[in-house]
């Protein structure tokens, strides 16, 4: 939760986390009522207020550029999903062994998971307890294999990535001439020598 928060503050800033905090807060306190229609009415209402012309102006303000801007409306709109998910949990749920899972801290980990913060994929709140409070009883082999295999994927991808600029993005660059000449040999690299 704290590195999802950290990450949220690098990218969106102090107003991007607070309103990401300040949406989880009204939604956990709309839940309390443990009313399907509030719920709703509630994270309709949430997602509204992002389309408010007077709203939209002041969040623009917080921003030098729409991009910045742009992240912060669809990480609000993702976030719906989560708090969304919650409530309609909290609502459903009869249980009150389980009711501990439930709270406040529970929910913000939830909505700062940083591995589906930006853009999922979505994990529904009961998966994501059930995740979490999963007991791990892998050996230090296992736990190795595991790491390995972590790296060679990423390596695997990272390497897919690199080809994929290298090859067909390069290749569509060089092929359209009104583009190169725009481009500076710096921007080109040693490429850009080639293609004269």
């Amino acid at each position: 939760m704290v590195y999802g928060m950290w990450a949220c503050w690098s990218v969106l800033g102090v107003p991007g986390v607070a309103m990401v905090f300040l949406h989880t807060v009204i939604a956990f306190c709309v839940a309390q009522f443990r009313s399907l229609l509030l719920s709703w009415l509630c994270s309709l209402l949430l997602l509204s207020t992002l389309r408010l012309q007077s709203v939209e102006e002041v969040k623009r303000r917080w921003y030098k550029t729409d991009n910045e801007y742009d992240l912060l409306h669809f990480t609000l709109t993702v976030r719906c999903l989560c708090y969304t998910s919650f409530s309609l949990e909290f609502c459903w749920q009869q249980l009150p062994a389980a009711r501990a899972s439930y709270s406040f801290p529970w929910v913000l980990a939830y909505v700062f998971y940083y591995p589906v913060f930006h853009n999922g994929p979505i994990l529904t709140f009961p998966d994501f307890v059930k995740q979490m409070q999963q007991q791990e009883l892998c050996s230090l082999r296992d736990s190795l294999c595991v790491l390995a295999r972590g790296l060679g994927r990423l390596l695997c991808w990272w390497g897919l990535a690199e080809l994929m600029a290298r090859l067909m993005y390069m290749h569509a660059i060089y092929s359209s001439i009104p583009l190169l000449e725009t481009v500076s040999s710096w921007t080109l690299g040693n490429c850009g020598n080639h293609c004269r």
